[in-house]
Order: structure tokens, then C-alpha cells, then sequence
């Protein structure tokens, strides 16, 4: 909270987002307006309200901070192996399902999160990812409708910046990645799945920074293999050599349960900055498309590709700590700088636990040798898994509760009940006023 005092205008505006920052970090069981104050100690919703609505305080430069804290911390504890890992820039989407259609950015589409067709938002993020040390999201930008831009109504109703143009996801990537560089983010690799890698604005933007990346394409996608030979991902495969040296083993990183080991085949292309990387799934033999560039100059192995494309996965993971541990699909606000001024203070909560989880990594780290074959029996003593993200959330809970003022609990029931009586009145009278018409 101290990196980002510049970004209020006033202290108490700055006060009361540390308080919901401390709220988000406890054990309140839903990160929604009314929960997120009463667990702050205020007596109504309208202050944690006004701090996401109407307060003057500059988010965008709060997210610079938190992204700064983000990437400098997990260097830090990069650093103390002494060895040289891979530094990634994951994109990736996720949605929150929302009811109505007052919200901003909210529309009909296919949401990742509930895996089907539904009513929500969608928020384009970058995720800074340490191998073997630690993630946690450094950016993100809301995707809205291009009917809601074009609606002055709908687009003043929902508090969309004057100056606010249409982008496409792989749009918001490049802003997302403007953001990151103009901080000094530096990555050796930009990874993402098909939404990316389909998306050629984005591969020339980052191919004019010189910035390498494994982008996941679908298997329609045409490379050039050759001079005049252009031929899609699927029937690029089916001309390899029919043997088994035509696919290599490597692990995509290490996973919960160990290495996840898959097949990998390298195919060269017409240009030589250019490369195609193919996985296929040991057991089901299911294919997956990478398309890769790696600038003059930098060392392009294909074990370091297979590194690399292995990283995009803690994006999820980083969603999944989002959404579980800090509330961030849990937002009501409507307002498109509400949105955005939720999400800071979530990256913010994330970025405290994971660059502390990072730099805890090997101190808190005392797990038993892993078995060497099946027939190996379970040591005496398993040892203790690192910290993680979860119980370093616990632990600043535990660390930051306080007693309840006097009579809050009471306030607060009876806050709620009055609440949902003036609902109900609206509900009931609006009713009224509505047309129905005998069924027969």
C-alpha cells in the first residue's frame, strides 16, 4: 500500500483501499460489496461503493505499481537459485457470469469459466511467470462490445471512457504488453493459446520489439515451410517421417503430480526465425499447434521452446488464485472503472502472496525424496510442502484480524434486512406496472 500512496488524492481514499485490500485477503467468504465492508469494520457498503465508483484515485497507476512488485519480487527469488530460468509472458482470458444487462462490457458468448454459452464480462490479462519460481498477474483490460461503444446511452450508462475505441482480445494483448514494457518488464518468451496466436497484429507487434514467442494456432493455420510450399499445421504433421525419431520425449514443466511428459516434433520453416512446435498427448495422441519466433541472435533450441510453451499453464493457475482466494469473478460493480478498480486490488492481494510464496520457495521446502520406482515404500516422514499462495493468504488473514466494533454483527443483520425490504417494495411495485396477458 505504500507503493501505490501516489496514486490517491486523498489519504483517506488511500485508508479505505487498504482496508478492502485487507478484506480480500481474509477468510470473507465472498468478495461482493456488502461482505467486503462489513469485514472492513464499516457500518454500510458506502464507503468500499465510493471507493470503487466515485473516488479520485488513479488505478491505472496502481496497476503499474502492483506490476512493478510483481515482476521485481519474483526476480528477486529467481535470482537466489543461481541458475538461468526462463522469464514468460502468459495471455490468457477468463470471464465472470453477471445477470441483466446494465454491466458493462456484459454480452452473450462463450465464457471459459462456465464452459458454455452465457450471460458475462471477459478481461484480457498478462501473467508474469518465473519458471520453477512463481507467477502472479501483472495486467489486464476488459473486453467490450463494439454495439456498446456505439451506443451513447448504454455507453454513458455503463461509464465508458470518452476515448474508448473497439479492440479485439489480441487487440487488448498489445495494449496489455504496451503497458508491461513502458515498466520494464523484460520477457525471453510471450506465450498464449489460439485467441493469440491467431491474431497476426499481435505477432507483428511483437516481432517488430524483437520479442520471441510460442503462440498456440489452430491446426487450419498455414505455415511456410519452404519457398513456395505453404501447407497447414494438420497436413504438415502427416508428412513426417512415419518413424519415432520424428518425435522427441520432453517434459512441458512439473506439474502436482510430477513431469507432464509429451511428444514433441520440430519443423522448420521458410523463414529461419520461424519454427512450428508440435505436441501430442502420450495417451490419446491429441495434437497441439505452437507457433514460434526466436530473433537473430538468441538461442533458439527446441528444449527451450518445449520450456517455454510449458509456462502458459500458470496463467490459469493464477485465475484459479484469483478467483478462489481473492474474489476476483465476485465483483458487483457495474461501471467499467469499478471493474478495473476491483481487479487492481486483487493483482495487488495476489501479488503479495505469490512474490511471498516465491521468495519463501526453498526455505520452507523440506519434502522427502520423490520415489525412483513403483516398488519404492513411502518415507517415515513426507516433509512439508512449500508455501503456497493459499496458506500464505491464511496466514496474513490470521495475521490482520481484529475484535468487531461493538454491535457491528447487529448493525450489519439489520443493515441487510432493511436492504432487501426496500428491494422487495421495488420488485413488487414495478410488477405492477407490467402488462400480463391471460394464458390459454
Amino acid at each position: 500500500m505504500g507503493l501505490v500512496r501516489s496514486c490517491f488524492a486523498r489519504t483517506q481514499t488511500w485508508q479505505q483501499a487498504g482496508k478492502y485490500l485487507n478484506a480480500l485477503v481474509s477468510d470473507v467468504a465472498s468478495a461482493n460489496g456488502w461482505s467486503v465492508a462489513e469485514q472492513a469494520g464499516d457500518r454500510s457498503p458506502d464507503r468500499s461503493q465510493r471507493l470503487l465508483n466515485r473516488a479520485s484515485w488513479d488505478e491505472d497507476a496502481a496497476m503499474s505499481q502492483v506490476r512493478k512488485h510483481a515482476a521485481a519480487g519474483l526476480d528477486a527469488a529467481a535470482r537466489r537459485s543461481r541458475r538461468r530460468r526462463l522469464a514468460v509472458g502468459a495471455l490468457d482470458e477468463t470471464g465472470q457470469e453477471k445477470q441483466g444487462t446494465a454491466t458493462s462490457g456484459v454480452k452473450r458468448q462463450y465464457m471459459g469459466c462456465a464452459g458454455r454459452v452465457a450471460n458475462g464480462i471477459n478481461t484480457v490479462h498478462l501473467s508474469y511467470v518465473r519458471e520453477k519460481t512463481g507467477h502472479a498477474l501483472c495486467g489486464a483490460r476488459q473486453w467490450i462490445p463494439a454495439e456498446d461503444i456505439m451506443d451513447p446511452v448504454k455507453s454513458l450508462a455503463a461509464g465508458l471512457p470518452l476515448d474508448l475505441r473497439f479492440r479485439t482480445k489480441g487487440q487488448l494483448a498489445i495494449d496489455v504488453l504496451d503497458d508491461a514494457y513502458a515498466d520494464g518488464l523484460l520477457f525471453d518468451f510471450v506465450c498464449g493459446d489460439e485467441v493469440y496466436g491467431s491474431c497476426t497484429q499481435l505477432r507483428e507487434f511483437l516481432e517488430g520489439r524483437g520479442q520471441a514467442y510460442v503462440l498456440r494456432v489452430a491446426s487450419s493455420f498455414t505455415v511456410a515451410l519452404a519457398a513456395g510450399i505453404t501447407m497447414t499445421c494438420a497436413d504438415a504433421v502427416r508428412k513426417l517421417p512415419k518413424n519415432k525419431k520424428a518425435w522427441e520425449m520432453g517434459s512441458a514443466g512439473k506439474g502436482s503430480k510430477g513431469e507432464r511428459w509429451y511428444a514433441w516434433a520440430w519443423l522448420g520453416a521458410a523463414s529461419p526465425q520461424h519454427s512450428l512446435l508440435v505436441r501430442r498427448h502420450l495417451k490419446t495422441g491429441e495434437l497441439a499447434f505452437h507457433y514460434c519466433f526466436v530473433p537473430e541472435g538468441q538461442p533458439a533450441p527446441k528444449s527451450r521452446l518445449i520450456r517455454a510453451a510449458g509456462l502458459r499453464w500458470p496463467a490459469e493457475e493464477s485465475f484459479e488464485f484469483g478467483k478462489g482466494c481473492f474474489g476476483l469473478d465476485q465483483c458487483q460493480a457495474r461501471l467499467y472503472t469499478a471493474i478495473r478498480r476491483h481487479t487492481v486490488l486483487v493483482m495487488a492481494a495476489l501479488a503479495i502472496c505469490a512474490v511471498t510464496a516465491a521468495l519463501l520457495r526453498d526455505r520452507t521446502d523440506s519434502q522427502a525424496e520423490p520415489a525412483a520406482t513403483p516398488a519404492d515404500q513411502p518415507p517415515a516422514d513426507p516433509g512439508l510442502i512449500p508455501l503456497t499462495v493459499r496458506e500464505i493468504r491464511r496466514l496474513l488473514a490470521a495475521a490482520l484480524s481484529r475484535p468487531e466494533p461493538p454491535g457491528h454483527a447487529a448493525r450489519w443483520l439489520e443493515w441487510r434486512r432493511r436492504h432487501q425490504a426496500r428491494s422487495r417494495w421495488f420488485h413488487q411495485r414495478a410488477r405492477l406496472a407490467r402488462n400480463y396477458a391471460l394464458v390459454r
